[in-house]
């Protein structure tokens, strides 16, 4: 895709769907010795995911495994839509579009692996962080710069932004 491309594509987007393991985080599932799962966020991401909420666009979440922690981040974001638990990303993807009135082509997906891919071949845009897996690189519409946990969603919020003159300035 071209950057004119892009550019027209990020024009039509409403929907910015994100996975949680190495695309909000660096992938890596952390355990203390009790048992307790940690996981670190970007702050960044986080600020990302708001102005674009600020903006009018819908923000969701779609990952395969389930923490209380991500519920409390999320919370904290005020993202709404949070599937958890969701083996069949697909059937979550499919009930997103009915609950926020999209059509495919609105929807951008951040994807970094596999199970990624049967949502990333379907929507507008499709996207993958720097340290993505190769065989979702090599489906993906665009490849971020940052690698995932790093800054990589607020790259995509940024250009989202950009892409429909939206002045940051002014959602803050």
């Amino acid at each position: 895709m071209n950057t004119a491309e892009l550019m027209t594509q990020l024009q039509t987007i409403r929907l910015l769907i994100c996975d949680v393991d190495g695309v909000l985080t660096d992938g890596r599932i952390t355990y203390d010795n009790d048992g307790r799962e940690l996981k670190s966020f970007h702050a960044q991401d986080g600020l990302g995911l708001k102005l674009l909420q600020r903006a009018g666009i819908e923000v969701a979440i779609i990952t395969a495994r389930e923490s209380a922690i991500v519920s409390k981040r999320m919370s904290e974001l005020g993202i709404k839509h949070v599937y958890q638990g969701a083996r069949r990303k697909h059937e979550a993807y499919l009930e997103l579009l009915t609950l926020c009135d999209c059509k495919p082509n609105q929807v951008a997906y951040i994807g970094d692996d596999l199970p990624d891919l049967i949502v990333m071949r379907e929507v507008g845009l499709a996207v993958t962080v720097a340290n993505g897996n190769e065989h979702v690189k090599a489906n993906a519409m665009l490849t971020l710069r940052k690698q995932g946990g790093c800054g990589a969603v607020r790259e995509f919020c940024d250009l989202l932004l950009h892409a429909q003159e939206i002045e940051v300035e002014t959602l803050l």
